[in-house]
């Protein structure tokens, strides 16, 4: 609890200081407009006060309050607040020109005699030298020092954004190295078993000849092994990249591979899919397979023995369905598959990335539905109807 007072007492310290960096500027120029001109109430008193309220506007429009001060420092004989608003038009102006005109203007206001009269009274002589030489030093030391302020705060901005980009750039740095560490022990734990899972379905499709469903499931076994390998060594080259790329790896799956994917499931599948109008973005592609992917598993691990179906179908976008009838009874003797429960999550994550829109949820018929569409940047009418990576109607029954 000690913390608490401590910050409170920052955070009021804070508000002072920034209150009394605005205010005083205006109460030293009032102070100086009235001690310079009394408090009798003439001309050169409201100018003063003009000219101190108008050092309220000195950090968004400090011309407005240079212009505002010349009246009080050719009338008022006021000095601080035309040099307080000159000053920061040097630090807030880009261009110097404007801080040289603001100067100028100072310095001519502060030389010439009043009334207006008294100009011709001047004569070039020692004393009006060594004022012209005051009035225009004045002015310009204020500018001289307003730029050094501006050029320090442009140093000190600089700075701080190139320590940002070095510790973003050391961020990075130890995030590709953590990606290293973790694409290693991937590689050693995952695939290490999904090898020995490949290499016992060979064994076993080799060691029963003459079972036919046996030597089925295995090729079934070892030909799915083999695509999850590559799907681990493709995910493992992403990782290993600096910047997530993956120039020069295997083509991800997309569209044209569903049916295969389909096929593999081991699940009684009606497949749909009809023509493509016109290509569809990488990017979608991926998800929609990813989308179907997701579903079998699902229906796999949650659903065994229902029959699904899958279809494909292009509507102001690419809509994905997958629908799965409820299950048979539950056997008892199959062990539970695992679940991390953040498939669906995933799902709609990746749809949102997408601009697109997905649902899932139980059907009128007992089942469960996952919807995702995709925008492709294409109306149905756009292409030919017989272009694209599917054609038509396909079948899929589970693998002996």
């Amino acid at each position: 609890m000690s913390g608490l007072p401590t910050t409170r007492a920052r955070a009021r310290a804070r508000a002072v200081r920034r209150i009394a960096s605005r205010a005083l500027p205006v109460l030293v120029a009032l102070v100086d407009g009235l001690v310079v001109n009394g408090l009798t109430a003439g001309h050169g008193t409201w100018l003063a006060l003009v000219a101190a309220a108008a050092l309220l506007l000195r950090r968004r429009a400090p011309e407005v309050a240079v212009l505002a001060g010349l009246p009080g420092l050719y009338l008022g004989h006021i000095a601080f607040a035309p040099l307080i608003a000159l000053y920061c038009v040097a630090v807030r102006r880009d261009r110097l020109l404007v801080a040289a005109t603001g100067a100028a203007a100072v310095a001519v206001a502060w030389f010439l005699p009043h009334p207006a009269a008294g100009v011709s009274s001047l004569v070039l002589d020692r004393e009006t030298a060594l004022l012209a030489l005051d009035c225009c030093g004045l002015a310009a030391g204020i500018v001289v020092l307003g730029r050094s302020v501006r050029s320090r705060q442009e140093r000190l901005r600089e700075a701080t954004a190139r320590r940002a980009w070095e510790n973003q750039v050391l961020t990075e740095r130890v995030l590709a190295t953590e990606r290293n560490r973790l694409a290693r022990e991937m590689h050693d734990v995952v695939a290490h078993k999904v090898s020995l899972i490949s290499l016992q379905a060979g064994a076993l499709q080799v060691s029963r000849p003459g079972d036919t469903d046996v030597r089925t499931t295995a090729r079934s076994i070892h030909e799915l092994s083999a695509q999850t390998l590559t799907e681990l060594r493709h995910l493992v080259g992403v990782l290993r990249t600096a910047e997530g790329t993956d120039a020069g790896a295997a083509p991800r799956a997309g569209l044209a591979d569903i049916p295969d994917l389909v096929r593999d499931s081991g699940l009684p599948v009606d497949l749909d899919v009809p023509a493509c109008p016109a290509p569809v973005p990488e990017a979608v592609e991926r998800a929609a397979y990813r989308t179907v992917q997701e579903a079998l598993t699902n229906i796999r691990k949650h659903a065994p023995g229902a029959r699904a179906r899958v279809r494909v179908h292009f509507a102001a976008g690419l809509h994905i369905e997958v629908h799965n009838t409820p299950p048979p009874a539950r056997d008892t003797s199959r062990p539970a598959l695992p679940g991390g429960g953040h498939g669906l999550v995933g799902l709609r994550e990746r749809a949102h990335l997408l601009s697109g829109e997905f649902h899932a949820g139980p059907g009128t018929d007992g089942g469960f539905t996952v919807r995702a569409v995709f925008p492709v940047g294409w109306a149905p009418s756009d292409g030919p109807e017989s272009h694209g990576p599917l054609t038509g109607t396909a079948r899929a029954e589970p693998v002996p």
